[in-house]
């Protein structure tokens, strides 16, 4: 986890070097996140960098993980967007999807789960979910991001429901790092990118 999270912020403070004004998404495993240390760690690991890092920093965290212990895990997330970096809840709905966090946790992004968005053009019950999901993102004041936008019909629904913000094969394959700056400054996309 530290190695993963060392290369993302490396990889980040790149980009922001280079004039790239988006944001990288980092998960981060349960068990990383629950060490006593992690948020010194993060202080640490961010004061090697441009204090700009930080803002265009997301941590993704799961279900899960957030609700191992939700009162320890929301204080650390006080504490890490003390230092400015945001968090994400990853993969919504795929796991216990209780409201409890939800009002709980300092939460910047909820993240619908590929399942729901790969077959919400199709099933009424998914596309529900999607609806759902977008309209309590907004009652918390976080962004919502759809994983799994596989197509521009995905994507061109997605942005009539109110999500604007997206990652999947249907908006860029993955691609080596050096070739992102050239790609984010040509892309005509109705979203903004999402690394």
């Amino acid at each position: 986890g530290r190695w993963v999270l060392a290369q993302g912020v490396a990889q980040l403070a790149a980009w922001v070097r280079d004039g790239l004004d988006i944001s990288v998404s980092v998960n981060v495993s349960a068990r990383h996140l629950q060490e006593p240390a992690f948020a010194d760690e993060l202080a640490e690991l961010l004061s090697r960098h441009d204090p700009a890092v930080a803002r265009h920093l997301v941590l993704e965290v799961l279900e899960t993980a957030a609700l191992a212990d939700v009162d320890y895990t929301g204080e650390l997330m006080k504490r890490c967007r003390e230092l400015g970096v945001r968090f994400a809840l990853d993969d919504f709905g795929t796991g216990y999807s209780t409201f409890t966090y939800l009002k709980r946790l300092p939460l910047d992004q909820i993240k619908i789960d590929r399942s729901f968005v790969q077959n919400m053009l199709d099933d009424h019950q998914d596309l529900a979910i999607v609806e759902g999901v977008i309209a309590l993102s907004r009652s918390f004041g976080c962004v919502v991001v759809a994983e799994g936008v596989e197509s521009a019909a995905q994507a061109s629904r997605l942005i009539t429901l109110g999500c604007i913000a997206g990652q999947g094969n249907g908006i860029a394959a993955a691609m080596p790092p050096d070739r992102l700056p050239g790609w984010v400054r040509s892309y005509r996309g109705s979203t903004a990118p999402t690394a």
